[in-house]
């Protein structure tokens, strides 16, 4: 494989990131667009505990997705510095490492996690009332746990190539079925939150068939061997190494999330729970655009730096910055201008909306920052540098959890809604002095 016949050798750096970030960005867009309309179906066609429940089973959703972005960001490192390098093979041996490491451990997810539903979700928080709404939804989400992680892992692998129209389709696929689907199951056929369920599983096995597809019919620059499938402990431990930061970043926001959880169960109760819940989904939402600019920094930055091209590393992350600034500072406005419209698109709970607005203003005050947070964290996942982003990635947690300690017994639910823009505000002044001192470094290295 020569160098200068892969897209990611190309030498304009600016467009060849809104060629990579642009597909990306509409995928997690219409992704978490999916999520959004998810809960506007399950707030009108169940309501409020509904919605309740599926922020009780959000948390465990974010561990699966935790293991399968370790294995599949830290196999799409690997595979974009190997590409760099023109070291094809060992790109082959990562993806299929990456392949055997979520199927089976999605498939011990879902066995597990079914055994022990009822300790498990009231472990996450779920109260009485809850409980029922929580455990029709989990037990059928979790059965597709080895679907959701192959999809999700595969797709870091196809943007690792450089094919983000590829991984855009697929996300595609599985957000427009399920919005489809949604009010086909919950309303037409009366499944209630079980139809929600049971979209999102089948949206899912859909895209599955399209990504075996895909590598199957030899549209992917992988080609697999029986052999890429034997787990290569050098290669797996560098995946996890890799991967690690961004698997520790969502089981401690999980983990998070239960926290706020129980602390909403005892200063608020159930529509407390409902508001995070939505809330959540929102943010969630304007944060796609700039995961998605993430993704498409993190293949052209890996194989630059794999090709030893670091001042194009550089600007591809700076591009990367500002681009993701831009639109968190956009969505800031929207949510902190317009809580209530938003709100009301989900229910017609007035306790609900009224309680809601004012702590969707508190929550979403650090938003503007939450931009360079992102794109920058993303440097150090690119170029390999595993401690730095386990570090990111841990120090953000260290300092929310004991604001969620402290706060709530000092201003009840106003202290739970202040513990993350204050956080926010921190971990960004980490993030800067960690991404300057890097920066700096590639800069040296031109």
């Amino acid at each position: 494989m020569k160098e200068n016949n892969h897209i990611l050798a190309g030498d304009r750096i600016g467009k060849l990131l809104v060629q990579l970030s642009f597909p990306a960005m509409i995928g997690m867009v219409v992704q978490s667009l999916y999520n959004v309309v998810d809960s506007i179906f399950v707030g009108r066609g169940v309501g409020m505990l509904g919605i309740a429940g599926i922020a009780i089973v959000f948390p465990i959703q974010m561990v699966m997705s935790a293991v399968a972005q370790m294995l599949g960001i830290g196999g799409a490192s690997l595979i974009s510095r190997s590409l760099g390098e023109g070291n094809l093979p060992r790109a082959n041996r990562t993806f299929g490492n990456v392949l055997t490491g979520v199927i089976v451990i999605g498939a011990i997810f879902a066995t597990l996690g079914n055994i022990f539903i009822d300790e498990l979700l009231k472990l996450f928080g779920a109260t009485d009332s809850i409980l029922p709404y929580a455990k029709d939804y989990a037990s059928i989400i979790l059965f597709g746990s080895v679907l959701f992680s192959f999809a999700m892992a595969t797709n870091g692998t196809i943007r690792a190539e450089g094919k983000a129209k590829v991984a855009m389709t697929t996300m595609l696929i599985s957000a427009g079925l399920n919005t489809i689907l949604d009010p086909i199951f919950i309303f037409w056929f009366g499944w209630g939150i079980k139809g929600a369920a049971w979209a999102t599983v089948l949206s899912q096995a859909v895209t599955v068939v399209y990504l075996v597809y895909y590598f199957w019919a030899g549209k992917s620059i992988l080609k697999l061997s029986r052999q890429d499938f034997m787990i290569d402990l050098k290669i797996m431990r560098e995946i996890v190494a890799v991967g690690s930061a961004s698997f520790f970043r969502m089981v401690s926001s999980s983990f998070i999330a239960v926290v706020a959880n129980h602390s909403l169960k005892f200063y608020g109760g159930d529509v407390y729970i409902a508001i995070f819940g939505i809330i959540n989904r929102l943010v969630a939402f304007v944060m796609m655009p700039m995961l998605g600019i993430s993704m498409g920094v993190q293949p052209i930055a890996g194989y630059n730096f794999g090709a030893k091209r670091y001042d194009k590393a550089r600007r591809a992350v700076h591009l990367g910055n500002k681009a993701a600034t831009g639109i968190s500072i956009l969505g800031f406005l929207v949510l902190f201008l317009f809580p209530k419209a938003l709100l009301s698109l989900f229910t017609t709970d007035q306790q609900l909306i009224e309680h809601g607005v004012p702590a969707m203003r508190i929550f979403v005050s650090s938003l503007p920052l939450l931009g360079f947070i992102i794109t920058g964290g993303t440097l150090f996942q690119s170029i390999g540098k595993a401690k730095q982003a386990l570090y990111l990635a841990v120090f953000r947690q260290i300092c929310l959890i004991p604001l969620l300690l402290i706060l709530p017994p000092l201003f009840r639910t106003t202290g739970i809604w202040l513990s993350f823009p204050i956080t926010d505000v921190i971990f960004f002044f980490v993030t800067w002095e960690m991404y300057q001192r890097q920066m700096k470094d590639l800069s040296l290295k031109t």
